[in-house]
C-alpha cells in the first residue's frame, strides 16, 4: 500500500498509524500526528480503493452503506500491510496507535472488530459502526478515543453511541468526546485526543 513512514525521535517508541478520510491521502493527517505526539514515528497509509477519483480504504454501496465483503477484504489487506511495514521500517508492532478520520476511522474500527489486539490504542474521529451482527474479539481494557460531532450529518449521534456500546461490551475503555459541530475535525477535538493519548497510550 502507498504510504509515508517517518522515524520518530530517539527514545520515543510509539508509532501513529494515520488513516485518511474519503478523498484524502497519506499527507492529510500528518499535522494531526504532529499535534498528538510530535516525537512519535508515523506510518501514514493511502487507501487502495478509487471511488470516482477519491481515495478510500474500502468500497461502499452508497453513502453510509458499506460493501461488507470488500470491507472484510480490505481490513485484512491493511492488517497484513501493517505487519509487513513493521518489519520493513523496524517499528515496534506492539506500540502502534491508529488515528483515523471518517473512512479511515471506519477501517481502524474494522481492525478492532476482526482481529485480536491489532493495535495498542485507537483514535477514531467521526467513525461509524463498521459491521453489525458479528462477535467482537475480547478487548479487555483496550483504550479507544472517539471524537464525534453532535450535528454530524454523516455519522449521527445514534451511530456513535452504538459503536461505543459495541466496543465497551467487548471490554474496551472508550472515551467519547462530543463537539457541537458537523463532520469536520476541530482543534478542540484533537487537543482532547492528545490529552487522552498522553494518559492512556504514553502513561504520563
Amino acid at each position: 500500500m502507498k504510504h509515508i513512514f517517518h522515524k520518530g525521535k530517539e527514545g520515543n517508541n510509539q508509532t501513529l498509524l494515520l488513516l485518511h478520510g474519503t478523498g484524502g491521502d497519506e499527507n492529510d493527517l500528518l499535522p494531526v500526528a504532529e499535534m498528538i505526539d510530535p516525537g512519535a514515528s508515523v506510518l501514514s497509509v493511502r487507501g487502495n480503493v478509487d471511488e470516482n477519483g477519491m481515495n478510500r480504504f474500502f468500497r461502499r454501496i452508497r453513502e453510509g452503506v458499506f460493501d461488507e465483503e470488500d470491507l472484510v477484504y480490505r481490513t485484512k489487506e491493511l492488517y497484513n500491510f501493517i505487519n509487513e511495514a513493521a518489519m520493513e521500517h523496524g517499528f515496534d508492532r506492539n506500540q502502534l496507535t491508529a488515528v483515523g478520520y471518517s473512512n479511515g476511522a471506519n477501517i481502524a474500527a474494522s481492525l478492532l472488530y476482526h482481529y485480536n489486539e491489532p493495535l495498542k490504542g485507537a483514535v477514531l474521529l467521526h467513525p461509524m459502526v463498521p459491521r453489525r451482527g458479528i462477535d467482537l474479539p475480547p478487548m479487555d481494557g483496550f483504550p479507544v478515543y472517539i471524537g464525534a460531532g453532535s450535528n454530524d450529518p454523516i455519522c449521527p449521534p445514534e451511530e456513535t453511541e452504538e459503536l461505543k456500546k459495541h466496543l465497551e461490551e467487548a471490554g474496551a475503555r472508550v472515551e467519547l468526546f462530543w463537539e457541537n459541530q458537523g463532520h469536520q475535525l476541530t482543534r478542540t477535538e484533537i487537543d482532547n485526543a492528545k490529552e487522552w493519548y498522553r494518559k492512556h497510550i504514553r502513561g504520563e
